[in-house]
């Protein structure tokens, strides 16, 4: 944590090259002055300049940071020192799922402000759920080999056939579309119903039967996500979906 507020002075060493600008660099000077200190920005125009000035402090990345005689390290050991970041978090967050869960709400409502005479509806719920599906679809297909691998972690029936774990966020986005534009409910009520069956029973054996800590592979492979009940969530919400859709049609 920050002393005391001491000197406010810091001095930053960074990579400011004609064809390279280090990004960390450009972070590190943003928030030192956020936190109102006074920045002696040093450039390090060239790479032999740069390499020099690791061989003198010792150290093998840049940027570095100097508040008073006290070198503080890197962009991550600036965080860490302004109280911004825990050293001992394990990285988890579920920022990612908030994010996707945000947007797929508001385009519900945009959809409904749209088509609907009212926007707080059934209908404006269903969206919700199908837009989610394509949105966490397109998380898996933009790496599907990521997602492959982290599905096979937990998923049952991937397990025994891995051409599963490839499938799936075809049949998820697919259905998600079809059911956000409510056409083909032959096609996407038995895709969702499925996976999302298969998914729930999944998670809930990994997460709660066998007690097993995972990373979840609903936002894609390089997910931070905890498996749990966020995870269950993903896959209630299909099958609920399915099963609305099958009432409504009985009906």
């Amino acid at each position: 944590m920050l002393k005391n507020a001491q000197t406010k002075k810091a001095s930053l060493y960074r990579m400011v090259m004609p064809k390279h600008t280090c990004p960390f660099g450009l972070k590190s000077k943003d928030l030192l002055e956020r936190e109102g200190f006074d920045v002696e920005d040093h450039h390090l125009k060239s790479r032999e300049e740069t390499d020099a000035f690791k061989r003198k402090h010792n150290v093998d990345t840049t940027p570095q940071i100097f508040i008073g005689e006290e070198r503080i390290g890197g962009h991550d050991e600036l965080l860490e020192y302004l109280g911004k970041q825990d050293p001992d978090a394990d990285g988890t967050s579920y920022q990612p799922i908030i994010a996707l869960f945000s947007v797929a709400a508001l385009l519900a409502l945009a959809f409904a402000w749209v088509a609907l005479p009212t926007i707080f509806t059934w209908q404006t719920l269903g969206w919700f759920i199908s837009i989610s599906m394509v949105l966490l679809g397109l998380q898996k297909l933009k790496d599907i080999e990521s997602f492959s691998t982290m599905f096979l972690n937990y998923d049952l029936l991937a397990k025994r056939w891995v051409r599963y774990s490839y499938i799936y966020p075809f049949v998820e986005t697919g259905a998600g579309v079809l059911m956000t534009a409510k056409i083909l409910p032959w096609a996407s009520i038995p895709g969702a119903l499925f996976i999302g069956t298969v998914g729930a029973v999944s998670v809930f054996k990994a997460v709660y039967v066998d007690k097993r800590e995972l990373k979840c592979a609903c936002v894609g492979g390089d997910s931070n996500v905890p498996l749990g009940f966020i995870s269950l969530t993903e896959n209630l919400m299909m099958v609920g979906m399915a099963l609305v859709m099958t009432i409504t049609m009985l009906n």
